[in-house]
């Protein structure tokens, strides 16, 4: 499967793109400048090197055309974008994780878009593909560090069943990583402004904090396949 990430030269999305690539996706880093794109591709082999990381670079036009398309611009360019690639989104699960957030002194505070939430902003721009909203609550530093595992629920939010299925295998593709079905896409509104109560703790406590909920239980196994029987019997 190839993973195309709108607005993938920035911390979040260039992190996304290295920690999906490192569990064998192929990835695409879009951008507006091919250029910039190609810079930030260049940046991340040579920080891992020693890993046999699938990432190209591309504009935009180049990263929707993926199986799967990811948005990760900064909140004000999510509907621009998203619009200006809307035939090669159509029919594809969008994930969308842009925050709507503001600093106003110390303090960082959620705002509010047209639409109540980002995603659903980009889901009225190209009507014709499944937003998932996803990703919004893992810290990117975390994220972007491949020698060690990030730890994080990820809350994912859809009109569509199969936006979220998609959404949540690719999730659960990262070790340590756990999708959980938030609902539908009303919930990306609260979901996304939580995102600054998050900010807000690591800035007073000086680290970078991830979701973990309790009280879910773990998905039970899969159940191994039996063994095959011959014509005896046997």
């Amino acid at each position: 499967m190839k993973i195309g990430i709108l607005g993938g030269t920035g911390p979040a999305g260039s992190a996304l793109a290295a920690r999906l690539a490192s569990v064998g996706y192929e990835t695409i880093i879009g951008s507006r400048s091919k250029y910039r794109a190609m810079e930030t591709v260049d940046k991340l082999l040579a920080e891992w090197s020693g890993r046999d990381l699938r990432i190209v670079a591309g504009d935009n036009a180049m990263a929707a055309s993926a199986d799967v398309v990811v948005i990760a611009t900064p909140w004000d360019g999510a509907y621009g974008t998203a619009t200006s690639v809307a035939d090669e989104l159509s029919g594809k699960v969008v994930i969308c994780m842009a925050n709507a957030l503001t600093r106003i002194g110390k303090e960082f505070q959620p705002l509010v878009p047209p639409r109540g939430s980002v995603a659903a902003s980009v889901q009225a721009a190209v009507p014709g593909c499944q937003v998932a909203a996803g990703f919004h609550h893992v810290p990117a530093k975390e994220l972007g560090d491949l020698d060690h595992p990030i730890e994080s629920d990820v809350l994912i939010c859809s009109d569509f069943p199969r936006a979220t299925e998609v959404t949540s295998q690719i999730v659960a593709s990262v070790p340590n990583m756990r999708p959980l079905d938030a609902g539908g896409l009303s919930q990306a509104t609260p979901i996304e402004s939580f995102t600054a109560v998050l900010l807000q703790l690591n800035v007073h406590y000086k680290t970078r904090v991830a979701v973990k909920f309790t009280g879910i239980p773990e998905p039970e196994p899969a159940a191994a396949a039996p063994e095959p029987v011959d014509a005896d019997g046997e």
